[in-house]
């Protein structure tokens, strides 16, 4: 891609490249060899997006083509932006879940590296990189986190739900899927402006205990006895654990409850809004 002005970027469909963060060894960065853009410089693993491809499925490829890194590893967690109009670049922030070591596995690699955070400005980096980082670190401690009282939003759509509660519980679930893999917006969140992909966390009590959800991006949480008890328990684990959460729930009582650990609580219409139909 050539630009009105005569730069040359990588990518007719724009670029995409994984921050991946792993908070006991760092960041991995890719020492790039000496032929390519802005050689011997560190940056991390990406490159061009194939058409329709989606930016956190095109920085996940590039990364496993060049440097190994398993996808099911990675939990997305924001995605930012740097669009110049003719072209875009876009960088993937996703949390090491499960540790790997990575492997060079095309020739654009001198070397790849678990860097510690406070170390990366201590190499060469890629300009573009170097632009960004300073953003990008910070935003490494923005760590949000949903939690849904399932009971309380099936409860505020009159749709025959307490015909079968498990299967309305499923519906919602099914929901949330979506909006969590097509991440949620920022003013939403009240967070920088990215697209995030909270941590989501849902709780179901009573008959929707029985309700089944796949392993994917959100959390079932079946309460034993009181959804309200539960929904306190989860919040207090994920604000103990250094999230920015965001509680789901109508119910006056537990807002306060959860307000007073230092969660944010919203109504169940904040959430309806912002799913699919």
């Amino acid at each position: 891609m050539v630009a009105p002005t005569g730069e040359r970027y990588w990518g007719r469909f724009g670029a995409a490249g994984l921050l991946a963060f792993d908070p006991e060894r760092g960041v991995l960065l890719q020492h790039r060899v000496s032929w390519s853009h802005f050689g011997d410089t560190w940056a991390l693993p990406g490159g061009a997006r194939h058409e329709g491809e989606s930016a956190s499925d095109g920085a996940l490829r590039e990364s496993a083509e060049e440097a190994g890194v398993p996808p099911a590893a990675i939990r997305p967690r924001l995605l930012s932006v740097l669009d110049l109009g003719y072209w875009s670049y876009t960088t993937l922030i996703g949390d090491v879940t499960t540790p790997f070591a990575p492997v060079i596995s095309d020739p654009e690699s001198h070397e790849l590296a678990w860097v510690p955070v406070g170390d990366v400005e201590d190499r060469p980096l890629h300009p573009g990189f170097a632009a960004s980082w300073g953003a990008l670190r910070g935003l490494l401690e923005v760590r949000p986190a949903v939690v849904v009282d399932a009971a309380n939003v099936v409860g505020s759509v009159p749709d025959g739900w307490w015909r079968d509660r498990a299967g309305a519980t499923e519906r919602l679930l099914a929901r949330l899927a979506v909006r969590a893999a097509e991440g949620m917006d920022a003013a939403a969140l009240g967070l920088p402006e990215h697209t995030w992909f909270p941590e989501i966390s849902v709780v179901v009590e009573g008959q929707a205990r029985a309700a089944v959800g796949d392993d994917g991006p959100v959390r079932i949480v079946r309460a034993a006895a009181s959804g309200d008890d539960a929904i306190v328990t989860e919040a207090q684990r994920l604000v103990s654990a250094g999230r920015s959460v965001t509680v789901v729930t109508s119910d006056r009582e537990l807002a306060s409850r959860v307000d007073a650990l230092g969660a944010s609580a919203h109504g169940t219409r904040w959430l309806l809004d912002q799913l699919p139909a």
